[in-house]
């Protein structure tokens, strides 16, 4: 794989890595900062399940840890199937390979409920969906780029920003990130 551009790899506390793009880094108040993006595609896996009221009402639901371990080489061989390679990563789980294009009635829409900011629509791209002891599972990739914001020190891995640390420098670090974000939409 021919890398775009510089990357850097962040460990999340399991110590897996997740090889992300530098897409912008920035120094406020005398610190480095950058907005980076996984370099392979994060997915999440659901699985179906029925709601408690109505045996014929469905809903999706994250397949937690613990569960993964069981179903993760079954959704590693459908994914192989259309040429994508899951991995996992640090941070998420992620497909190495190329997407399939985006059709409107593989598209699934969730309300996400942000700290303090109401919620809002994330769209979904299906990529395949399978069994497991009768149990129907569904994968899952954001439609828009997953971003994560990361703090740079000379001789120190990069680190993530906890959610409060991001909240606090997020007003100083929005105007650079939104006016590359808006340049790279042009």
């Amino acid at each position: 794989m021919e890398l775009e551009g510089p990357t850097i790899t962040l460990t999340d506390e399991t110590g897996k890595d997740l090889l992300c793009y530098v897409e912008l880094s920035v120094e406020v108040e005398g610190q480095e900062y950058a907005l980076v993006n996984p370099v392979d595609y994060p997915v999440d896996i659901f699985a179906w399940v029925e709601t408690d009221d109505d045996e014929e009402e469905e809903m999706l639901m994250p397949v937690e840890d613990a569960d993964l371990n069981e179903i993760f080489a079954t959704a590693q061989a459908v994914l192989a199937e259309q040429n994508l390679k899951l991995k996992r990563t640090g941070l998420s789980l992620t497909a190495e390979g190329d997407l399939p294009e985006v059709e409107e009635d593989d598209v699934l829409v969730l309300e996400v409920e942000e700290a303090g900011n109401g919620s809002e629509q994330e769209e979904y791209q299906l990529l395949a969906t399978f069994f497991h002891e009768e149990q129907e599972y569904a994968i899952y990739t954001p439609i828009d780029p997953v971003l994560f914001v990361v703090r740079l020190q000379k001789g120190k891995p990069p680190q993530l920003l906890s959610p409060e640390e991001f909240q606090a420098i997020q007003p100083k670090l929005q105007p650079y990130f939104e006016d590359h974000l808006f340049e790279e939409m042009e």
